[in-house]
């Protein structure tokens, strides 16, 4: 009897210390379930069986038990019953991860938004494209790349390709459609960076300013400028590993306020010589933009006001962390058509329709390798600067995400190409059929 004790008492104490050494990880599991369940039914109106079998059914996130109150807007994940997270939906602001001692009964601010343009002609507005054919477009051979991506289990949801302002292709996979959000993810960086944009050719900002963070002023991080941060090259440490628990699995599944995270961090190489990408700089600088305007409000609208809804974004919603702050670097969603309209102003140089959204040389700067990128990074924006896809122009530059999202920007060939997905793609080889398509 005392041997049975003994062994029953070895294997509750080695279980112990495996729910203890496993227990953070089981944390990220099921904020991550829970978030991605509540923004995929509340805000991009899926269901929820859909949802556990497709964005959730991969592993470690599929250990995960999910169940949603319709009621109260509320999603909760369990993981083997050991721990359990909630997120939490608000019209306005999306879906957000919370804590014990958030109250989903305070009010809270949300963006003023304009109401679309159903009237005009797409892109300018939301309606019905002036269709258009173009002699210089083998559309069988561009067809027949887009539909590519649609087998061999690729798991496009979507692919829209402009030239000249026209969809030229456009086709999306069972459960989709034009009217359907899809997440962004890190292609948010680039929307977080283009509202810098907007607020320098407006003088509202200057990039080359050093960056206005409190915990930096008595020592060397103060020198580091908004300009190193839009590049990714602050000089400090930061790690961007989604497969274990990381400083940006940490700050999306664990954090009140994600505009802090990188703030707290020291130096490990040398501001503009460093490159290293992180989720917690863009975060920052999402904070450094609410720092700019006097109350709260004023810093909701703006991201909308001046740039996303003046484009006609009107599907898009950029969700926020607990504190308020929009999570520039991972929760836009649009529909990707919309995504199609961020390429198309940067294919215009910031000119929208006859207006001036930002300054033409943005898009040099957006496009300027940074140090130490190999030619791969510039602001907030990836490049083919040293060729990285072989067949594709060097002056081609994309915003990117988890999982393959993508908005390709041709300037030479009047381009742009959307494609979303839950996997990711051979790139060189989808771009390069169709180009050659476009003759």
């Amino acid at each position: 009897m005392k041997t049975l004790k003994r062994s029953l008492l070895l294997i509750l104490t080695v279980v112990v210390l495996i729910v203890l050494i496993n227990y953070p990880k089981l944390n990220i599991i099921a904020g991550y379930s829970a978030k991605s369940m509540n923004s995929s039914v509340f805000l991009a109106e899926r269901p929820i069986a859909f949802t556990d079998s497709t964005d959730n059914n991969f592993s470690p996130i599929n250990l995960g038990t999910d169940t949603v109150d319709k009621t109260t807007k509320t999603s909760t994940t369990s993981v083997f019953g050991l721990l359990t997270r909630k997120a939490f939906y608000r019209e306005g602001l999306g879906s957000v991860l919370i804590d014990a001692d958030f109250d989903i009964s305070l009010e809270v601010r949300t963006p003023k938004r304009t109401n679309p343009n159903n009237t005009t002609p797409f892109p300018f507005g939301n309606a019905g494209q002036k269709d258009t054919l173009f002699k210089s477009v083998d559309y069988a051979k561009l067809n027949t790349s887009v539909s590519n991506l649609f087998t061999n289990n690729t798991q496009t949801r979507a692919v829209v390709v402009i030239h000249k302002n026209q969809i030229i292709a456009e086709q999306y996979d069972t459960g989709f459609t034009k009217s359907s959000r899809i997440l962004g993810w890190s292609m948010t960086k680039s929307i977080m960076s283009t509202v810098f944009g907007v607020m320098q050719y407006q003088g509202k900002i200057n990039i080359n300013d050093k960056a206005p963070i409190s915990e930096w002023q008595n020592d060397d991080r103060k020198n580091i400028s908004i300009n190193d941060l839009l590049h990714m090259n602050s000089g400090l440490e930061w790690n961007e590993d989604y497969n274990s628990i990381s400083d940006v699995t940490k700050m999306l599944f664990l954090e009140k306020n994600m505009a802090k995270q990188q703030a707290k961090k020291q130096f490990v190489g040398k501001t503009n010589e460093t490159w290293n990408y992180s989720s917690g700089t863009s975060n920052l600088l999402s904070g450094v933009i609410r720092s700019k305007f006097d109350t709260h409000q004023k810093y909701l609208d703006y991201w909308y006001s001046d740039f996303i809804d003046k484009i006609g974004m009107n599907s898009m919603v950029i969700e926020t962390d607990m504190s308020g702050n929009y999570v520039g670097s991972s929760y836009a969603w649009a529909t990707p058509r919309d995504w199609a309209k961020f390429g198309l102003l940067y294919l215009n140089k910031g000119n929208w329709n006859g207006e001036q959204l930002f300054n033409k040389e943005w898009m040099h700067y957006i496009t300027t390798p940074t140090n130490g990128s190999n030619g791969t990074y510039g602001g907030h924006f990836w490049l083919n600067a040293e060729g990285q896809f072989p067949d594709v122009p060097k002056n081609m530059f994309y915003a990117s995400g988890y999982q393959g999202q993508f908005v390709f920007v041709f300037p030479d060939q009047d381009l742009v190409i959307v494609r979303m997905g839950l996997a990711h793609i051979n790139i060189n080889t989808f771009l390069k059929g169709v180009l050659e398509s476009i003759h």
